[in-house]
């Protein structure tokens, strides 16, 4: 046999044993067979270069190493899941179901909820282009190289049918077991632990560079499908679910379809006393109407599909010792009290901080130091004192009391009236300040790489930062009279914070801590008033009219801005040059407003990107699929038959690209 045979023998004996292990979870050979098979062909690629493919189990590893994550827009939105406590809640919720839906009787599909990262992944003719968290929902992160790292994640889809697009949306996770030997390894090398599996997959397939997501072990299980081009035509989601299979992708083996809420809750109860078996974390089960054309009926309000709910189990407890009460200082002044624990397992991981929330919850609890204390993890995520075991209080333990001074600056401490925070209200503490310089740096906001908790102290400590402004002015010679910088991390610091210049203007107001001013709310007042400077001149009245912001956000955006201290950060920012300007707001008439226009197969006059981006400077919008609301359905050359058929059978006109254009000009086709 030639040597391009073998490497194409390999190849395929490689996938094969792959997907037996991880897929089907039925391997055939052992592991270290499956190590030679792949130590075989990678020493063939080396030497035979001209025969190595990017599509190579081989080239899963280290691939192309990222600087930054660029933004996908998803074509459709991946919404979240509205959530169900307890059983009666889930019961009522299927009580509805049963109610609204008028076409028979509703089987529901059971899948246990995976305590991960939301993914989505993108496959064009059979074949991986692009990974993407889920982000917000419409926009998230391209980590097409990370996911690419992924052994189970297929780089070519198998069997037949394949649709010519395709997107899978499904959980990257951690298991168990690799999450313990990362702990092993970090420990042994003297590093700082990770906190639990899902902390530890989100942020591995998040790295910069993908060969440290490949070093992760990280898994993935599809649940979903998004946008379908092509493919067989689907009745119900487990019919979705099998197609998945059998394209080669990785589908949980503890899905079931069952047919009425007693069976629901028969598996959700089996998997909460059996959580602990599974070498990946679940956090609860996840339920789905089966039946595709009811979940068409049901539909889905502004957030969440009304066909699907999250059933999340109760938090698990335990009890140790509240070693002390301690006082910590955040970016806006808020004094929060937290408790530093004795080490203890709670929902698979260890705790030894938990939040104490404030000093009205801290008297309500009554904990003290040296109590024996509940504690759980709210969600299964955030660590929090429940209360204390009375029974084990030691005799004459005193009351714990709100401090009066700060712990970091030992200013007074304040209590709003009528709010149940306390405050250091002296802006120049020192807690308050590398806070406000660390969340400027943060993904959310400025997203500056390298400027974190650490290095913000350091630079403070150095004196070279002040405020947020300052970081925009550190120069390679300052870096290099400090400890732990040389060449190139210095230079790696400065072409970061250079790249952050650029960002969005609703990043920009996020980074400058506005109290009250979140997310959303930047996005209004960047998109309402369109630059920076003409937020700073808007009256308070100005702002408060604005739909989406409101009273409390335009009070305290006024205040902020009217503060001379806030105004010379600004100042240093428009003096280094970061980007003040709002997305340019489209003049063109809106010709298409209120219309829903969808588009499938290419188009000569421009890209889909582009033609989507028509419809939504006409004000119309763009989804991904077809449905009774969609106004018209253009269909470029090789259009996505599933898009034509479900547009013929709702009766929504199909168009070519000569009536789209007429359509962008003057909203008709005639």
């Amino acid at each position: 046999m030639d040597v391009a045979s073998r490497v194409e023998e390999l190849r395929k004996l490689v996938e094969h044993h792959t997907e037996r292990y991880y897929v089907l979870d039925d391997p055939e050979i052992s592991d270290a067979e499956f190590d030679a098979l792949v130590r075989e062909l990678r020493e063939l690629e080396e030497a035979h270069p001209e025969l190595r493919t990017p599509d190579s189990p081989t080239q899963r590893v280290g691939g192309r190493a990222s600087s930054a994550f660029a933004e996908v827009r998803h074509r459709v939105p991946m919404m979240s899941l509205d959530n169900a406590f307890s059983f009666d809640e889930l019961v009522a919720w299927g009580k509805r179901m049963e109610r609204y839906i008028s076409s028979g009787d509703v089987d529901y599909v059971c899948e246990l909820k995976i305590d991960g990262i939301a993914c989505s992944l993108l496959y064009e003719n059979g074949r991986y282009v692009r990974g993407a968290t889920r982000g917000n929902g419409v926009v998230g992160e391209d980590v097409t190289e990370n996911v690419r790292t992924i052994s189970v994640v297929p780089e070519r889809l198998s069997g037949d049918g394949v649709p010519e697009v395709l997107e899978v949306r499904g959980e990257v996770y951690m298991p168990v077991s690799a999450f313990e030997e990362l702990n092993q390894r970090q420990g042994e090398a003297g590093l700082r632990l990770f906190a639990n599996p899902r902390n530890s997959g989100a942020g591995s397939l998040r790295q910069k560079d993908p060969k440290v997501t490949a070093s992760r072990d990280l898994r993935f299980w599809a649940y979903q499908v998004g946008e379908v081009q092509g493919g067989p035509r689907l009745r119900r989601h487990s019919e979705t679910l099998d197609v998945l299979k059998a394209l080669g992708l990785p589908v949980n083996p503890e899905v079931r379809t069952v047919g009425s809420l007693d069976d629901v809750f028969a598996y959700c109860e089996h998997w909460l006393r059996h959580r602990h078996d599974l070498d990946y974390e679940i956090d609860g089960v996840v339920v789905k109407v089966d039946d595709l054309g009811q979940r068409e009926e049901l539909g889905s309000t502004s957030k969440s599909p009304r066909w699907a709910i999250a059933y999340k189990f109760p938090p698990e407890e335990a009890t140790t010792l509240l070693k002390d009460i301690m006082v910590s200082i955040g970016r806006t002044g808020k004094a929060t009290p937290f408790a530093q624990l004795e080490p203890v397992r709670v929902s698979g991981s260890t705790v030894q901080l938990a939040t104490l929330h404030n000093e009205d919850q801290v008297r309500v609890k009554d904990v003290r130091p040296g109590d024996t204390v509940t504690v759980r993890k709210a969600g299964d995520v955030i660590p929090e004192v429940v209360a204390p075991v009375l029974s084990k209080r030691p005799e004459g333990l005193p009351e714990w009391r709100f401090p009066d001074r700060c712990p970091v600056c030992d200013r007074p401490l304040v209590r709003i009236e009528g709010e149940s925070d306390t405050f250091c209200v002296n802006v120049d503490c020192p807690a308050q300040r590398d806070g406000r310089i660390i969340h400027f740096a943060s993904r959310g906001a400025m997203d500056i790489e390298g400027l974190g908790e650490k290095r913000v102290q350091q630079l403070t400590s150095a004196g070279l930062l002040t405020d947020p402004g300052d970081i925009y002015h550190l120069t390679y010679e300052a870096l290099m009279g400090l400890e732990g910088f040389a060449d190139i991390s210095a230079r790696n610091l400065l072409d970061a914070i250079e790249k952050s210049k650029s960002r969005p203007l609703p990043n920009l107001l996020i980074g400058l801590s506005i109290r009250h001013l979140g997310g959303r709310g930047a996005e209004v007042l960047a998109d309402a008033f369109g630059h920076l400077d003409r937020i700073l001149e808007a009256s308070e009245e100005e702002m408060a009219v604005t739909p989406g912001v409101g009273s409390v956000i335009a009070k305290s955006v006024h205040e902020f801005f009217a503060l001379d201290r806030n105004r010379v950060v600004v100042d240093k920012l428009r003096a280094a040059g970061v980007n003040f300007q709002g997305v340019a707001r489209s003049e063109l008439p809106p010709t298409l407003a209120g219309k829903a226009v969808v588009v499938t197969g290419t188009l000569e006059s421009m890209s889909r990107e582009k033609a989507v981006d028509a419809v939504k400077a006409r004000g119309g919008t763009s989804p991904g699929s077809v449905s009774k609301k969609t106004a018209y359905l253009v269909a470029g050359a090789e259009p996505g038959a599933a898009k034509v058929t479900k547009a013929e059978e709702c009766g929504v006109p199909v168009i070519d690209e000569a009536a789209f254009l007429r359509l962008l000009e003057t909203g008709d086709v005639a």
